[in-house]
């Protein structure tokens, strides 16, 4: 790590974390990522090397811990890592209020539709299996159609058709859908400009925006 050399507190705690990623990595457990895959595909444009390299860091000192469960490694934050759970909620509310603007570069479907499926409503689903189709019209290659899964009480993303009877597609480009995840638009005004179309039985195709919802950080206040 680099010494900032200043006996400041601020300082001192970012040489930890204004590592490229680090935080992220931080953000990723918080929301209940434990192994190594989960953490990848919450930070699917970091190398696994960089992300091992991170990892290390992280145990170092003291902020996650490493344990060893049927040959696959689990990480867990420490006290001292789960004390930074106010720092990235106070950072996501400051970055939704103050800088807003996506640019192409931040739109990723692998960490949109990885975001939506840990933090969908699953209590407003049917109690049967039910299956949703997405389709990115501007997105080339197989990233452009999603499918997400909801039994048992849990929700699954996959990038290939599990084959599964499915209930609905949701239509839309992947900005669109971005935009109503983190609170930007709501479903009510891009579904009236046509930005998004939902195909399927009428009571399902209204009920689909329940069911998706948005992010957490949608409820962050923004500035007029």
């Amino acid at each position: 790590m680099t010494s900032y050399g200043q006996f400041c507190p601020v300082a001192k705690a970012m040489e930890l974390l204004d590592e490229r990623w680090t935080i992220l990595i931080v953000r990723e457990l918080l929301l209940g990522s434990r192994h190594f895959n989960e953490l990848r595909r919450g930070v699917p444009k970091m190398s696994p090397a960089l992300l091992t390299k991170r990892l290390r860091s992280l145990e170092r000192a003291g902020v996650i811990n490493r344990r060893v469960v049927g040959g696959r490694s689990v990480y867990t934050l420490t006290t001292m890592g789960a004390e930074l759970t106010t720092v990235v909620e106070a950072l996501s509310a400051w970055g939704i209020r103050w800088i807003g603007e996506l640019g192409d570069a931040d739109l990723d479907p692998h960490l949109l539709m990885w975001d939506m499926h840990r933090t969908i409503p699953i209590d407003r689903w049917p109690r049967r299996r039910t299956m949703v189709q997405f389709t990115f019209r501007d997105v080339i290659g197989k990233a452009r159609t999603w499918w997400l899964v909801v039994a048992g009480g849990e929700a699954q993303v996959c990038d290939f058709d599990p084959g599964y009877e499915l209930d609905a597609s949701v239509m839309t480009d992947l900005r669109t859908l971005t935009e109503i995840w983190r609170g930007d638009i709501d479903w009510r005004l891009a579904l009236a400009a046509d930005r998004v179309e939902i195909l399927g039985p009428a009571e399902v195709a209204r009920d689909v925006p329940s069911w998706i919802g948005q992010s957490l950080s949608s409820a962050v206040p923004r500035p007029a």
